[in-house]
């Protein structure tokens, strides 16, 4: 099992992500929205502005204050490397 460091020492399992957006779009203001009121958000920010949202396969949206496109990067890096192990096998 890989995590993923979305920050602030707090780690999400690289295979329970489904989605990464940006925190900008209208649909994904409101799904933020509606898993607040529904209590599976999770805020990782620490107080800080959220700059990627990721979306798991449990319907949890996670807030994180790290950028998207460094996530997509490690979770890209996570897979080369279980890539790389499946092969030495």
């Amino acid at each position: 099992m890989k995590f993923i460091n979305v920050g602030f020492g707090n780690m999400v399992s690289a295979e329970r992500v489904v989605a990464l957006a940006n925190p900008d779009s209208a649909p994904i203001k409101r799904l933020i929205q509606d898993s607040k009121d529904d209590g599976r958000a999770i805020d990782v920010t620490c107080g800080r502005r959220t700059r990627s949202v990721i979306i798991t396969d449990s319907d949890h949206v996670i807030l994180s204050a790290i950028q998207t496109e460094t996530i997509a990067n490690r979770l890209d890096s996570e897979e080369d490397d279980a890539t790389d192990e499946e092969e030495e096998e």
